[in-house]
């Protein structure tokens, strides 16, 4: 039961990082998941664990790290396109 909240929490994370950067249109279910699960890896890693916690995962951090994240494979996708 554990992973099925680990997913979930990493799409809302992932759904809520869509929003703030205005690319959630483009993303879909699965990038959403894997932008929240390794955007929460990188803001923990980078930040620490504080905050609030959903299924081990500290929001406030996790949801910085996966906008840092969004923002550096969606300069990597442009800079590839042009």
């Amino acid at each position: 039961m554990g992973i099925i909240w680990t997913l979930i929490v990493g799409a809302i994370i992932g759904a809520v990082v869509g929003v703030l950067t205005s690319r959630g249109a483009a993303m879909g279910w699965i990038s959403n998941i894997l932008a929240g699960l390794i955007g929460s890896w990188l803001g923990e890693s980078l930040l620490g664990n504080w905050g609030p916690s959903l299924a081990g995962m500290a929001l406030v951090p996790s949801i910085i790290g996966a906008v840092i994240l969004v923002n550096i494979v969606s300069w990597i996708t442009t800079r590839i396109k042009h």
